[in-house]
């Protein structure tokens, strides 16, 4: 169901995916994702935080259960170009120019040209005076925010982000995250955050999801009710840090009760 200003929810209900071979990466999960938040996914390396980004996506089949975005199944909502995706590879074609890479995500999505709102999206990402650049000419954090420039061309209600600043250098990594998220969460986007780091679930998210190792369980539910914008007062506060170290003793804590498990 649609929020009344038209904002998406996600509600997952028995999800679960087991690959051929018995590998089973997301038990049976229900969850709801508010709409207009920002929910960071964190978990160890391979617990299956990347496969519930894409079964919400709907570029993978559920194994059990389904996904719902406002009663539509992914698929359905990807077409219309309600769905958007950016992952750690920002996968620009490398023959286009930053502003024809930008406007071919609505090319896909079977929407109208919009060259205004290509150009305001490649100015408020910073990448103006490089509208006519191929993506080999552009550095690491600006071919990411090409990326994120691309995924918003769509004025999507859910954004997916799979580790979307993880090739990038830390300085530049916190940059990117102090500077990107302005574009999405005043517009309300629903948007999912899968990401290693704790600093930067902490910085970017309202809800932090804490997974344990495959087969991916919610472990910890955590809130994040700290005001934005996260500027460096923010983050070095003592409530800054406390959410930290709530976050980093719940991943631990899921490690250790998986322990036994990981190791059948």
């Amino acid at each position: 169901m649609a929020d009344t200003d038209g904002r998406a929810r996600i509600v997952c209900t028995g999800l679960s995916k087991a690959f051929p071979g018995g590998l089973r990466a997301v038990a049976p999960l229900d969850v709801t994702f508010d709409a207009g938040a920002t929910t960071a996914l964190v978990g160890p390396s391979g617990c299956g935080k990347s496969t519930l980004l894409r079964l919400i996506a709907g570029l993978e089949e559920p194994s059990e259960g389904e996904v719902r975005i406002d009663n539509l199944t992914p698929a359905r909502q990807r077409s219309r170009g309600a769905i958007s995706v950016a992952f750690q590879d920002p996968s620009l074609l490398p023959w286009l120019t930053v502003r024809a890479n930008v406007a071919l995500a609505r090319k896909l999505a079977r929407q109208p040209p919009d060259p205004v709102l290509v150009e305001d999206l490649i100015g408020l990402v910073g990448l103006s005076g490089s509208e006519d650049t191929r993506p080999a000419a552009l550095s690491g954090g600006m071919r990411q925010r090409a990326a994120i420039a691309r995924a918003l061309a769509t004025r999507p209600q859910i954004l997916l982000l799979d580790e979307p600043f993880g090739a990038v250098d830390e300085l530049t990594r916190r940059q990117l995250a102090r500077d990107l998220p302005p574009l999405w969460q005043p517009r309300g986007t629903t948007t999912l955050l899968v990401t290693h780091s704790i600093h930067e679930a902490v910085t970017l998210a309202d809800r932090i999801l804490v997974l344990s190792p495959r087969p991916a369980r919610i472990v910890a539910d955590i809130a994040v009710p700290l005001p934005r914008p996260r500027g460096p007062e923010m983050t070095d506060s003592a409530e800054f840090r406390a959410l930290v170290t709530r976050t980093s003793e719940a991943l631990a804590q899921g490690d250790a009760d998986n322990a036994p498990m990981a190791a059948q």
